[in-house]
């Protein structure tokens, strides 16, 4: 893996204790470098033992933050720190129904399944069938039963369960062969900057759905006219207002979260 030193496979030797030791004071680091502020979150990464989900000669390295080898083509599982990176933003929450697209080693979906609860429902999608069928094992092991478990391509999601409340993209193509991106749709909660926008321009985007428009720094009409239909720029649809109240609220109620724990 690129950029990551590995530590050399090894016979596991550590006890439960001091992985529960260990889980503890990750968690602590989590908390104290911002990665970590939910309390369902909190709980659920202190409940699930990473350990457990980790290929057994790298098993005693469970808490360090480094992605670990699994069986399949390319496939790895997250640092720890990643999981609050996924989840933190989304607000995931107690009977969220939950997609997530990229299983791993069922770590993550487990994590998930503690912060939903018996209330929620956590989907997963894994491409890949060695690293399906290696995190199938380890969830049934762990007690997981009730995630649904999909072995199957995750670029459009699980339709047959849509919709969902929260949606994780873990894991996609490193490539397409192509910079265009004439086929491909983008969907995000806030309209644009400029910045963004010349992206979007740049890669020949085919189509842009938005929700909430941004007065101030908008490009697709509110402020600025880099895309939309009176830019000149004909090579991206853009579509607005998508579900703009929602939006809108899940984007100030992030921000005001985050404005109260600084």
């Amino acid at each position: 893996m690129r950029g990551w030193i590995i530590p050399p496979p090894t016979e596991p030797i550590k006890t439960k204790e001091e992985f529960e030791a260990e889980r503890t004071a990750k968690v602590t680091w989590l908390i104290q470098h911002d990665f970590l502020k939910s309390d369902r979150i909190k709980n659920a990464l202190l409940k699930v033992p990473r350990e457990d989900f980790i290929p057994d000669n790298y098993r005693d390295y469970a808490y360090e933050e480094v992605p670990f080898p699994l069986p399949g083509e390319r496939a790895t599982i997250s640092c720890p720190h990643s999981y609050p990176l996924f989840y933190e933003p989304l607000g995931l929450d107690k009977g969220d129904k939950f997609l997530e697209v990229g299983l791993g080693s069922g770590y993550g979906a487990a994590v998930a399944r503690e912060v939903v609860g018996s209330e929620g429902l956590v989907v997963s999608v894994e491409i890949d069938p060695l690293t399906f069928e290696y995190a199938k094992e380890n969830l049934v092991r762990a007690g997981y039963d009730d995630i649904v478990l999909v072995n199957g391509d995750g670029g459009y999601g699980h339709p047959d369960m849509s919709p969902y409340d929260k949606i994780a993209i873990t894991a996609a193509c490193g490539y397409k062969n192509d910079w265009r991106l004439e086929d491909i749709t983008l969907y995000v909660t806030l309209e644009p900057c400029p910045m963004c926008g010349g992206a979007i321009i740049l890669s020949r985007l085919g189509r842009m759905v938005y929700g909430a428009a941004d007065p101030r720094m908008g490009c697709c009409g509110s402020m600025y006219e880099l895309l939309g239909e009176d830019s000149g720029n004909t090579q991206t649809e853009v579509t607005g207002g998508v579900l703009e109240v929602e939006c809108r609220s899940l984007l100030q109620d992030f921000f005001r979260k985050r404005r109260v724990n600084a």
